[in-house]
């Protein structure tokens, strides 16, 4: 049966059928386009997901599936493929998509379909609204947490004054405000930033609108394949300037794009892969962390044992959870009487109460207990291949440290986290 579930999920057009019964979890992923490096990757995650579920019980024998479709990087040709996952496969259950407009699009759709939507990329919208109808959660860090950890480690470093250079997009944009807006709050100096669009033929006139002498340091917020033209083009020119990237370019697609050693020794800030017993302040003076990583290693190598020595990028972790985290509320949801499927609505608190401090953690390491637990109706919290989860009202997971990472040539480097806690500054 997991055999078989793992083949339906495939992208593959000649896919066998899935099974009758099967809970299908749908998916958008980019598998074509500027961003298909990223697709494979995320969708062996899910599917490792499912295979542990179906091992672990699926829903009282019930498999859970995954019905992948492909964005093609595109907002346009996406789109189509977006309603196809909602009006004709009808699922009930989406994640994705990585392209944030896609996932701002669809928002009527989601409400008037009541579906669930999870959403665990790092450039997914914000959930800050209330709504009668669908649901939303947000597995990564907003722009909020990455703003305030870049603004910290710029007064850190002792910054004098910053800027940005950022996509125009909703993610992007919101970690650009958020960085600014954060460190003038803390006493820096904000100059002037620039905006660019994918697809520019140049992009040197805005390097040098940004890069001016006076700037500490410049934010460079964009998606990999705008990213690395622009820094091949200020390789060229002359390195003049000192970077901070967002966490967006954390991918091996970014690196293999851009000229060996560009961008060494520069410092970027991601989502931290550490669970929150993982971590502990040193020197709360100094804001000093330090975390272990020993979870995340351990998912790495359950994912490299089933994909032939592939490694999970760090989203992959997320979309695993995503997956995860959708089948542990089906489940609860069933064992306490609601009906099978719950609304978006129905699912997104119950995720959020199962996730409450107070109840037990279930690891992602022993999936066969937890579902057992839930099949029980007996709550337990989630302790996934990311984070321990813990959601506001609204249903953003809620981040306390965020990991900072260098560039050494071909590799990336992490360094010591830093915590978020920059609501109190506002």
């Amino acid at each position: 049966m997991g055999l078989a579930s793992l083949l339906s999920a495939s992208c593959s057009p000649t896919a066998p059928d899935r099974p009758e019964n099967a809970v299908v979890v749908g998916a958008l992923l980019p598998f074509s386009g500027s961003e298909s490096a990223i697709g494979r990757n995320l969708e062996q995650a899910m599917l490792l997901a499912v295979e542990d579920l179906n091992a672990a019980g699926g829903l009282d024998g019930r498999p859970f599936d995954l019905l992948s479709r492909d964005s093609h990087s595109s907002s346009e040709r996406g789109l189509g493929q977006l309603l196809e996952l909602l009006y004709t496969d009808r699922v009930d259950y989406l994640i994705g998509p990585e392209e944030n407009d896609l996932a701002r699009e669809i928002v009527p759709d989601v409400k008037g379909r009541n579906v669930f939507h999870m959403m665990p990329g790092y450039a997914a919208p914000s959930v800050a609204r209330s709504e009668v109808s669908g649901g939303w959660m947000r597995l990564a860090a907003s722009p909020l947490a990455v703003g305030c950890a870049l603004a910290k480690h710029a007064l850190r470093e002792d910054v004098d004054a910053v800027n940005s250079i950022a996509a125009r997009d909703d993610y992007n944009t919101s970690v650009s405000s958020e960085f600014t807006s954060h460190f003038a709050l803390i006493g820096g100096r904000v100059l002037p930033s620039v905006t660019i669009r994918s697809g520019e033929q140049t992009y040197l006139s805005k390097i040098e609108s940004a890069l001016a002498p006076q700037v500490g340091s410049t934010l460079l917020a964009a998606y990999p394949a705008t990213a690395s033209t622009l820094i091949t083009e200020w390789t060229i020119s002359g390195h003049r300037g000192t970077w901070l990237l967002g966490p967006a370019l954390r991918t091996e697609v970014f690196l293999a794009n851009i000229p060996a050693g560009s961008l060494d020794g520069y410092i970027g800030v991601s989502p931290t892969l550490s669970l929150r017993s993982e971590c502990r302040v040193v020197d709360e003076e100094e804001d000093t962390v330090d975390c272990a990583t020993g979870n995340a290693a351990a998912f790495i190598r359950h994912f490299a044992d089933h994909w032939n020595g592939e490694t999970p990028f760090p989203a992959a972790h997320f979309y695993y959870d995503g997956v995860v985290l959708i089948a542990m509320g089906i489940t609860y949801a069933q064992a306490t009487g609601v009906t099978i499927p719950p609304s978006g609505r129905e699912l997104q608190n119950i995720l959020r109460e199962l996730n409450g401090p107070d109840h037990e953690v279930a690891s992602w390491r022993d999936l066969e207990t937890a579902m057992a637990k839930l099949r029980a109706g007996i709550p337990v919290r989630y302790a996934g291949a990311a984070a321990e989860y813990e959601f506001d009202e609204f249903g953003a997971n809620k981040h306390r440290y965020m990991n900072r990472w260098t560039i050494d040539g071909d590799t990336f480097v992490d360094l010591t986290p830093i915590s978020v806690t920059c609501e109190s500054w506002r």
